[in-house]
């Protein structure tokens, strides 16, 4: 029996952009990090997506790599905002229609701007969420870019790497 697809697999689908989807087995909760050594791939291609709310009440996704930290001043700059903060955990489904490590840059429920740390360019593919626990898609960077209507920017901390 196949998986039912995703918000994101049928955004990505209608658009008719290639992907690849990755199942995997996950634990409750499961961190890029993890990801990265369950399936062998090299953690700067995973990337994690950080849902924020600005000053002014709007909500923006970050997608950055997933040994990287979120730079809130970076971020803020690359959507006009003042400063941004990260919404509680609590507040994820609510807002995106997503858990919490299954958040998907695509098909969220709230309409937010979407941003791509830049870096992604440097690489021919990546990888983000499903749209659940569980399920990774691989795609190209402009596959993202496109289907998500995101812009890219170095929106994370500089020498400041996740390694647990």
């Amino acid at each position: 029996m196949s998986e039912p697809k995703t918000n994101a697999m049928r955004i990505l689908d209608q658009k008719k952009m290639p992907y690849d989807v990755i199942y995997y087995e996950p634990g409750d909760f499961i961190s890029s990090l993890e990801v990265s050594d369950k399936l062998g791939i090299d953690i700067n291609v995973i990337f994690k997506t950080l849902i924020a709310q600005g000053k002014s009440e709007r909500y923006y996704a970050f997608v950055i790599p997933g040994n990287r930290e979120l730079d809130m001043k970076k971020a803020a700059k690359s959507v006009g905002e003042k400063s941004v903060d990260l919404i509680p955990v609590k507040d994820i489904n609510r807002l995106t229609g997503y858990v919490r490590g299954g958040c998907s840059p695509l098909g969220i429920k709230r309409q937010c701007k979407v941003v791509i740390d830049s870096s992604c360019k440097t690489y021919d593919k990546m990888y983000v969420s499903g749209g659940k626990i569980g399920c990774t898609l691989c795609l190209s960077p402009q596959t993202l870019i496109d289907a998500s209507n995101a812009t890219t920017e170095d929106i994370t901390l500089d020498n400041v790497l996740i390694t647990e």
